[in-house]
């Protein structure tokens, strides 16, 4: 065997090691995907968990479910007899197993079903998607109202000292403690019914959509700006700031243009959190304001225990947060792409 035989079948192993390594590395996923991946597998998680304690929540709830459909249906409450009961258990399977139903359910989840309404006799994705557009009208501008707030007083006030400073950080205080109720009934009687500015009634107009949007973004605001605050006084003592500075730029090109997006991103990590919470508060503000809305929706369907459709539309809050969720994860690297979320 000659010297370069010797080097050839010494060569070739690893040659072939390279190759299967290089061909495990091109089916390896990349660490993006795999993170969102994770992500979007953790969303479904907390889809299934909210249908699962909805769906036993219904099943357990007190009461024979047959006979408070025929209560709720003919308006009258009374006991049933096993004959009156028995087709509406035959109808909706409540004669099956618990796990027959919970399988029957989910897969009536995948299909885009959430039940049908004991009282209103209509499918509950129907009436969720009939009502739903006011209410993400509203809280959606209550995320951008209350997001404006934050940027101009956190910019106008954060890490300075002096009069300035300590009334922006009152404001917030005093905006995060505000009740949403105790706001609406302020706002509704000093601006709709004493100076008639806006009417008492939300309606479907614009001009109507202005006072339960603050009754909202108010404390919203509050909330942001305080986590906002902290991570913009932190961000003024940063070398970055020093040599913006150092370039010619005012105090108020600094912040706006450098310093407030470092500042952010702590408040953009709850703003996930608070599109749940704001359709919490839609239930509130649109009490208050008679609004059309899937707030009304869900008070009505919680007085008169139709358990459907109020789980239908847990399922539906617990969606858009988990979308909501999402979207924030995205725009960690939109604000800044330096920043890889984990």
């Amino acid at each position: 065997m000659t010297l370069s035989d010797s080097t050839i079948e010494k060569e070739a192993p690893s040659s072939s090691v390279g190759a299967k390594r290089g061909g495990e590395a091109r089916w390896r996923p990349s660490p993006t995907v795999t993170r969102w991946l994770g992500r979007i597998g953790s969303g479904v998680f907390v889809l299934w968990a909210a249908a699962t304690v909805t769906f036993f929540l219904q099943v357990l709830a007190p009461g024979d479910r047959a006979t408070l459909l025929l209560n709720l249906s003919s308006g009258q409450s009374r006991e049933r007899t096993p004959d009156e009961i028995a087709p509406i258990n035959a109808q909706y399977g409540f004669d099956d197993s618990i796990w027959q139903q919970y399988l029957h359910y989910l897969q009536g989840l995948l299909h885009g079903d959430l039940g049908t309404s004991y009282q209103l006799q209509e499918s509950v994705t129907t009436i969720i998607a009939d009502q739903v557009g006011p209410t993400l009208v509203l809280t959606f501008s209550a995320l951008v109202v209350a997001w404006l707030i934050v940027l101009v007083l956190t910019t106008l006030t954060a890490g300075r000292r002096g009069f300035w400073g300590g009334a922006g950080s009152f404001i917030e205080t005093v905006n995060a403690g505000l009740p949403q109720y105790w706001i609406g009934s302020i706002l509704l009687v000093v601006f709709a019914i004493n100076l008639g500015w806006f009417p008492v009634e939300s309606g479907t107009g614009l001009w109507g959509l202005v006072l339960p949007v603050l009754t909202l973004a108010i404390p919203l605001s509050g909330f942001l700006g305080q986590i906002a605050r902290d991570e913009f006084a932190r961000a003024l003592d940063q070398p970055f700031v020093l040599t913006a500075r150092s370039r010619g730029l005012g105090d108020l090109s600094v912040r706006s243009r450098h310093v407030l997006r470092h500042s952010v991103l702590p408040a953009v990590t709850v703003s996930g959190w608070a599109m749940g919470a704001l359709l919490s508060g839609a239930v509130i503000a649109e009490t208050v304001f008679a609004r059309a809305g899937i707030g009304q929706t869900l008070v009505a369907a919680a007085s008169s225990r139709d358990v459907p459709l109020v789980g239908g539309i847990v399922v539906f809050v617990a969606f858009i947060y988990v979308i909501a969720n999402l979207v924030v994860d995205a725009l960690y690297t939109v604000i800044d792409p330096r920043i890889e979320v984990p």
